[in-house]
């Protein structure tokens, strides 16, 4: 009797993703998950205003093009506003969901790093200028996995566009050591989790020099 070796691709919610990543060292945002407007007005004001809100849910992998993102909320009341409108958008296929809330934070620049399983290589580790400059530029650098600390190092040094990685609109040059760990991170995440086929870290938002993972998608096969 044949047996199948087939297997299923699954994203998991930003939730997971973020959970998953976390040991390895990408450095993530505190944040609450709730299931009420009344707690996600509560976890606004543990965080401190402004923050951002997010319907997350385990099926739900493309947040804003569903308008699931709500940005710059100011005060309790309009977080609670917000978490309404966004649990009363969720849809039966979402699966169980909740609202996501997070202090918002602000960078003149934005990189993207991930994973990517190439059918020929195998798994490669990314990073690149994201942002409104991704598009425009298309700088990114690829390796494949595992790497070293040379290897990332490298990968930065690979970008074309050097200047954005220096002191830029007043801000300090990129922290290029803390972006290193993050693609350490990913190359030991993908060695303790064979089972992780793609990660999606965009953006990583600088902060005062330094990579913030604002949103995470991991893609699982099993």
């Amino acid at each position: 009797m044949a047996t199948s070796n087939s297997s299923v691709r699954r994203t998991l919610s930003e939730e997971k993703s973020k959970e998953l990543l976390a040991p390895c060292g990408v450095p993530l945002l505190a944040e609450r998950v709730v299931t009420s407007p009344e707690a996600a007005g509560t976890a606004a004001v543990e965080l401190g205003f402004p923050v951002v809100a997010k319907l997350c849910g385990d099926n739900i992998a493309h947040k804003t093009e569903r308008g699931l993102v709500r940005l710059g909320l100011g005060d309790e009341a309009a977080v609670q506003r917000a978490a309404t409108e966004l649990l009363d958008a969720a849809r039966p296929e979402d699966g169980q969901v909740g609202v996501l809330v997070a202090p918002m934070v602000h960078g003149a620049r934005e990189l993207i790093a991930g994973v990517t399983h190439d059918p020929q290589f195998g798994p490669t580790v990314m990073v690149g200028i994201g942002g409104v400059f991704a598009e425009a530029l298309g700088d990114v650098a690829f390796r494949l996995l595992p790497i070293t600390r040379t290897d990332a190092e490298e990968m930065l040094e690979d970008l074309t566009n050097q200047v954005l990685l220096g002191p830029f609109r007043g801000e300090p040059a990129v922290d290029r050591p803390a972006v290193v760990e993050v693609l350490l991170g990913l190359s030991e995440l993908v060695a303790t989790h064979p089972e992780v086929v793609s990660v999606d870290l965009n953006p990583l938002i600088i902060v005062d020099g330094r990579p913030v993972a604002v949103d995470a998608l991991v893609e699982i096969e099993g």
